[in-house]
């Protein structure tokens, strides 16, 4: 979005919202729950039993939570966005700081009571747990653990993961309840449907994970003049840059697995499934974890982040190989 597009208010907003971060968490909770769950499901006979209109429920609760957290990072976070890139700056120049924190408690109620809402429809209010959880961690990030050692990164990379299983407990929870045997009379379509989502949820952690270290080297600069402690300052660069080279690794030795058991399996090599893991997955993680470790220019980080966004949106578009391919 350029600085021009920012004159525009709405642009503005979609810009201060993080749009196509919200379209993202949209895209993880529909492909999750309509191609890797439903697969599951089908495969061993069962259906899929929480109603569309109240899984939409659940999306907007879940985006409108997330966009009040983009907000109120935004709000605390002026002064160093003024230093690290003062032309995409919003709060303050285009909307108001008190419009800013109107937004950001108006989207966080209304994300909250519909959350509410679902849980008490779905039979478990304990459920909306994850959305007061949520907005508190949000607000928790932004105010205090952002420009902190570790922790920050960690809030964010936990609450991108929980996206992942959302779906699965939503789900397995309106299925006991109609079914109070379900988990142990079908522990083996359980136990199939939690462990693909907890390869998604791990990929999602991991990849985020060492996103945020980009992204805080990205940042050295204004975070430093304004007090930051993060893993760069604390640390160094160069010694996050190896942070972040071993959680790549890592991710790429966690794809790796899931493929040698997927292959033992199915006792095929060649096969578009395995291309697609191989070749969209796994060369990309090992390119980008020696890029990134090379990098030295802010503009080299900021492209290491991007193109570790698009592996993330790579490994979600993992789903429809699973559903159509598997």
């Amino acid at each position: 979005m350029t600085k021009n597009s920012l004159d525009n208010k709405f642009f503005a907003f979609l810009k201060l919202i993080r749009f196509e971060n919200l379209l993202m968490i949209v895209a993880t909770l529909l492909l999750l729950r309509f191609l890797v769950l439903k697969k599951v499901m089908t495969v061993y006979g069962l259906q899929l039993e929480m109603d569309s209109g109240l899984f939409y429920l659940l999306i907007l609760s879940t985006v409108l939570i997330a966009a009040a957290g983009y907000i109120i990072n935004d709000y605390f976070d002026v002064k160093t966005d003024l230093i690290n890139r003062p032309e995409t700056v919003v709060v303050d120049r285009v909307i108001k700081r008190r419009w800013a924190i109107i937004l950001h408690i108006t989207l966080t109620a209304f994300g909250i009571i519909i959350g509410v809402y679902t849980a008490l429809k779905t039979g478990y209010l304990r459920l909306s747990l994850f959305h007061f959880t949520a907005a508190i961690l949000l607000w928790v990030y932004s105010t205090h653990f952002k420009k902190q050692l570790l922790i920050g990164n960690l809030i964010v990379s936990l609450l991108t993961a929980s996206v992942a299983f959302m779906p699965l407990v939503y789900e397995m929870g309106l299925m006991q309840k109609i079914n109070p045997g379900f988990i142990l009379n079908s522990k083996y379509a359980v136990f199939s449907a939690f462990r693909i989502t907890l390869f998604f949820g791990v990929f999602a952690f991991l990849t985020s994970f060492a996103r945020e270290i980009l992204k805080d080297i990205e940042d050295y600069k204004g975070d430093k003049e304004t007090g930051g402690k993060t893993m760069p300052i604390v640390w160094g660069v160069r010694s996050s840059k190896l942070v972040s080279f071993f959680v790549l690794i890592i991710t790429t030795i966690f794809v790796s697995f899931m493929l040698y058991n997927v292959v033992k399996s199915n006792h095929q090599l060649m096969s578009t499934h395995n291309f697609y893991i191989i070749g969209l997955l796994i060369l990309p993680l090992i390119f980008l974890a020696f890029y990134s470790f090379a990098a030295f220019e802010v503009k080299h980080y900021k492209r290491a982040s991007q193109m570790l966004k698009l592996i993330m949106l790579a490994g979600l578009c993992y789903s429809f190989v699973f559903y159509y391919l598997t």
